[in-house]
């Protein structure tokens, strides 16, 4: 492993301002000697979020015993031919074919490591953390701040959500209760807990920051925490808690230009990490609720294509056939306003709602479809392990068909795409430099299948269609992009 300060543009393949999301995670150190000591419980509550009558020592008194520093190591197999000695011929050649000096040497163990931080919630030794702090791992050593050392067993993880649980075999351990992160408000007091840069049982007090932050390019799901208590490298897998010495999150990242602490830290909230925690318990695995739909934003200039108010709810733009959605006779085009009886204001909304709900379940799902609003029954499925419905994407807006050079799809251009099923569309085969078209995100390889919600399966239908466009309109835009269906709004 060894990845000291791990930034998430490696991992996730995103920066952000110039700036870094960095795991909060840091390289492998020493081990420690055991020494039992007492459990130590929460302080009473006071006023949610306000400081507690006695200061917050006694808040970290209480959490930090819970904390535990998480050591792994991980060995590659490294076989002779890595070593000089045993690839000298391969280098230098040999006229009488390839020789050895010696034995052939026994494949051999590279090792390497990392360090983070975990939290103790059962008396028994279930440790929640994060993914990241044990991926890969082949030894897992947890060390509690009063220096007792147990051998971890990963119970499961899961890396959409870069949640792990580990057990350790224990009794009568500290214990950090969980709390309700939904009852968590921005500039509520909150202390973070962990072993940044190996500095054991550190705490660190900020405010929330933000709440639901997600779009971060950190996980598959997110709805993160932002705090500005300092976490830093190591931290990663350690304690978020209210004042109560409640956990409610387990801080994950930090964003930073320098690697290290600038007042942007995020946190895995437990009304996503408990439900996670309990699902690895039982099953070993994370079960999600799925539509089997594809989403995106709304935008204003979709919205007028769409004749709606307002640019709250998330556009349908796939539908897995056979898939959940379908059956309950949802279409593409629609727009999703309500899911459960909750307002969706953006594709992110609805993913947390739907992968939130317990599959088998029956919800009632609101959509505006030509205008009209309806009211629709939907059995919520099983996310699979690879879902064919794209993921939900920004659309973009000012988008004219002026500028586009398109052609007719033939069968190797949509095999080329990546394309299956029947013909249908014209390719965008070149856009103009500095044109609307270019600047508004319109590439060469788009398929468009839609122009004000009309099929164009052939330049015959794309030639008719367009002739009958008029300068100023808004136009709405279905194109598909390497298999994945996409709305844009087009200004004439």
């Amino acid at each position: 492993m060894n990845r000291p300060t791990q930034s998430v543009s490696a991992v996730a393949g995103i920066a952000v301002l110039g700036a870094t999301l960095i795991w909060s995670y840091a390289s492998l150190t020493t081990s420690h000697a055991s020494n039992p000591a007492p459990v130590v419980e929460a302080p009473s509550s006071t006023l949610p979020g306000s400081l507690p009558a006695a200061g917050f020592s006694d808040v970290a008194k209480a959490v930090t015993p819970a904390v535990v520093n998480i050591t792994t190591s991980a060995a590659e197999q490294v076989s002779d031919s890595t070593h000089p000695r045993g690839r000298a011929d391969e280098f230098f050649g040999s006229p009488f074919g390839p020789r050895r000096f010696g034995p052939p040497m026994e494949p051999r163990e590279r090792r390497g490591g990392g360090q983070g931080s975990g939290v103790i919630v059962t008396r028994d030794g279930y440790v929640l953390t994060n993914n990241h702090v044990v991926d890969g791992a082949k030894t897992v050593t947890i060390t509690l701040p009063d220096k007792r050392e147990f051998k971890g067993k990963i119970v499961g993880n899961d890396p959409k959500s870069d949640i792990a649980v580990i057990k350790i075999d224990g009794s009568n351990l500290p214990t950090i209760a969980w709390g309700d992160s939904s009852r968590l408000q921005v500039g509520e007091y909150v202390l973070a807990v962990g072993n940044p840069f190996g500095l054991n049982s550190t705490v660190t007090l900020g405010i929330v920051s933000a709440l639901g932050r997600g779009r971060m390019g950190i996980t598959q799901y997110e709805d993160f925490i932002q705090t500005d208590a300092a976490i830093n490298p190591g931290n990663s897998g350690g304690a978020l808690v209210n004042t109560k010495g409640e956990l409610v999150g387990i801080n994950t990242a930090i964003f930073s230009q320098s690697g290290g602490y600038q007042g942007v830290g995020f946190a895995v909230p437990t009304s996503m990490s408990k439900p996670i925690y309990e699902s690895l318990i039982k099953t070993g695995k994370v079960v999600r609720g799925y539509l089997g739909i594809g989403i995106q934003d709304l935008n204003q200039d979709l919205a007028k294509s769409f004749d709606l108010k307002g640019s709250n709810g998330a556009i349908v733009t796939d539908l897995k056939e056979e898939g959940p959605a379908e059956k309950a006779g949802l279409k593409q085009g629609d727009v999703i306003t309500s899911f459960q009886g909750i307002p969706i204001e953006d594709a992110v909304t609805l993913q947390r709602a739907v992968t939130r709900s317990v599959v088998g379940s029956k919800a009632t799902v609101k959509v505006m479809r030509d205008g009209h609003e309806k009211d629709l029954s939907v059995t919520i499925g099983e996310l699979p392990d690879n879902p064919q419905v794209a993921k939900a994407e920004a659309g973009s807006s000012d988008q004219p068909l002026a500028g586009l050079a398109v052609q007719e799809l033939d069968r190797e251009t949509a095999q080329e795409l990546g394309l299956k099923g029947k013909l249908q569309g014209v390719v965008v085969t070149a856009v103009d430099p500095e044109s609307e078209a270019e600047r508004a995100g319109l590439m060469p390889g788009d398929v468009i299948r839609e122009i004000n919600r009309k099929p164009v399966a052939s330049m015959k239908d794309y030639d008719r269609v367009a002739s009958d466009l008029k300068k100023g309109q808004n136009v709405l835009v279905l194109i598909n992009r390497r298999g994945a269906s996409l709305y844009l709004s087009a200004k004439i």
